[in-house]
Formats: C-alpha cells, sequence, structure tokens
C-alpha cells in the first residue's frame, strides 16, 4: 500500500511539470513607464528595479525555480496580483486620483515591511531593502505625492 501511495505521488508530481506558466511579459508603451513620466532619481530607480519591477511592472524574470510547478503557479499568481495592484510600467496611464494613493500605499507597505514580500526575499536576498532604502523609497514617494497634488489643483 505504502509503495503505491509514493508511486501515485511521484507520477502526480511528474504530471504536473507538463503544466507551464506562461512567462511572456505584456506589451507596454514605454511612454507611461514609471521612469519616464516621472522624474525618478537613480538611486531610487535601482532601488524600484531590484526590489519591486519582477512583480509590479511588465519586465519580471522568470527564475530557474519558476520550471517547477505547482511553484511556478504560485510564482506567477503574485506576479499577476502584484501587476493588477501597481504596474510601473502602466503608471502614465493611472489617473492623479490612483497615482495619489498607490503613493501613499507605497510609503505604508514598506514602513509596515509588508514589500517586498518575505517570501520574494528568501530567494531574492538584493531585494531586501536597508533601512535608507526605505526611508528613500518613503521620502520619494511623499515627495512625487506632493508634488502631484499641487499639479492637480
Amino acid at each position: 500500500m505504502k509503495n503505491k501511495i509514493i508511486i501515485g505521488v511521484v507520477i502526480l508530481i511528474v504530471s504536473i511539470q507538463f503544466f507551464r506558466i506562461d512567462k511572456s511579459n505584456p506589451t507596454s508603451d514605454p511612454k507611461v513607464d514609471l521612469f519616464t513620466v516621472e522624474q525618478v532619481p537613480e538611486d531610487v530607480q535601482a532601488i524600484i528595479k531590484t526590489s519591486c519591477f519582477d512583480c509590479h511592472s511588465n519586465n519580471a524574470v522568470y527564475p530557474w525555480y519558476t520550471n517547477v510547478a505547482p511553484v511556478s503557479w504560485w510564482v506567477k499568481q503574485h506576479i499577476n496580483e502584484g501587476r493588477d495592484e501597481l504596474n510601473f510600467s502602466e503608471w502614465g496611464s493611472y489617473s492623479i486620483k490612483r497615482k495619489l494613493h498607490k503613493l501613499e500605499e507605497i510609503g505604508e507597505e514598506i514602513e509596515e515591511g509588508e514589500m517586498p514580500l518575505n517570501t520574494y526575499l528568501w530567494v531574492h536576498d538584493e531585494a531586501k531593502l536597508t533601512d535608507q532604502q526605505q526611508k528613500k523609497l518613503i521620502n520619494w514617494a511623499k515627495e512625487l505625492r506632493t508634488g502631484e497634488q499641487i499639479e492637480e489643483l
């Protein structure tokens, strides 16, 4: 009986490997990209690219472990959810109201240690934000938010 269960599990694990995720990134207009639309300091750009882009842009890089189901399904779901919540590649298409809200959320999520996700940091140590990087991002979001408010009035 034990051997049948083991064989069944092995067959299941091998079988699910045939259900691959789509690793293509959506196309986007570079004219609406955050770095085109806003003046983002280079050091802040570097932080965003390292710690945020894989889930919050149309430029996700799929690492080796996304070749293994069901991990690949889980990662793809996180990327889809991240893009739905905030997509820096589509920043310029957001309304002023949505931008202001997203900038506020960026500060809150970083301040509360919610972003980047701990599960992402397990395998992307380089994405872990130092206290200084956290402050830079929070201050950048606050400054941009203030600028957007002035522009809106």
